[in-house]
């Protein structure tokens, strides 16, 4: 079970971030150290795999967090491109900046913003959504 689970987190990351899985086992090793490494691997292998709630959900809930926390753009973009990947729009990332506004503030929302739409520009999909896009 625990290598399984590992295995899956391994995926999970190499997914995210765009990388075959032995390319993101050699950047967390550099970055991050073994310890840490496999702490995350083992964390993210169940983290993603839950009928309860959809990849997309997923997805606009960690942007929700990373958001809020401030500070973490660089992971924030990141995420940015695997909620694309999961089935987020232009408008779902444009009308959760304007919530986060309202409950996390405006200055780290406005960074959000600016992360999200440099993002979909990067994506090629327009950062501006129609005013009456449902997502």
């Amino acid at each position: 079970m625990g290598t399984e689970r590992r295995e899956r987190g391994v995926a999970a990351y190499a997914s995210q971030f765009g990388v075959s899985e032995d390319e993101v086992e050699r950047l967390f090793l550099e970055r991050f150290g073994r310890r840490f490494a496999e702490e995350a691997f083992h964390a993210a292998g169940d983290a993603w795999r839950d009928d309860a709630l959809s990849l997309r959900d997923r997805s606009l809930l960690v942007l929700a967090v990373l958001a809020a926390q401030g500070g973490v753009e660089s992971r924030l973009r990141t995420h940015v491109r695997w909620a694309l990947e999961h089935g987020a729009t232009a408008a779902e990332l444009d009308a959760l900046a304007s919530l986060l506004a309202v409950y996390a503030g405006f200055p780290r929302a406005s960074v959000a913003l600016e992360a999200f739409r440099e993002e979909l520009r990067l994506a090629g999909v327009d950062p501006n959504p129609p005013k009456d896009a449902e997502g």
